[in-house]
């Protein structure tokens, strides 16, 4: 029995060693030229503005939750659409599927109130803040970046 959790041990270790050698040889093989245009934020495709660790809007968190919310929803109603859909559940019962529409038809609109809740409160509006951009002096010249984009 405790030969198993060698087994475990085994491919723990090898999946350890793996990924040592694999970013230890991806660090010894790529080139290593940083610049401040580099090493500068990058968020999302907008312009950073002031430091990235502080300035974080806390609504990717309300879209997040909303997003998995979803996602869960639809995990539980494939299962029960299959289910549904057998014929031999329903010659066995056939007061069964009046009932499955209902349950499911409660579910999804408890999700649907929370879904208007959340558009009434205004948590599904997006508005950007006014950009306050420094002035950025790169020491990439314009043409490189013309040149790059005319490829």
């Amino acid at each position: 029995m405790i030969e198993q959790f060698g087994y475990v041990a085994a491919f723990l270790l090898a999946g350890i060693f793996f990924m040592a050698v694999v970013l230890f040889l991806a660090k010894w093989i790529r080139p290593n030229r940083p610049n401040v245009e580099k090493l500068s934020t990058y968020e999302s495709g907008e312009a950073p503005v002031g430091n990235a660790n502080v300035r974080f809007n806390p609504r990717f968190y309300v879209i997040a939750l909303l997003f998995v919310l979803f996602e869960i929803e639809l995990i539980f109603l494939f299962p029960w659409a299959v289910v549904f859909k057998d014929k031999e559940l329903l010659k066995a019962s056939p007061s069964w599927s009046t009932y499955a529409i209902v349950e499911m038809l409660i579910f999804v609109g408890i999700l649907s109130l929370g879904l208007a809740f959340a558009w009434v409160k205004g948590y599904l509006n997006w508005e950007k803040p006014a950009i306050q951009s420094e002035e950025f002096k790169s020491p990439i010249p314009e043409k490189a970046y013309e040149k790059i984009g005319n490829r």
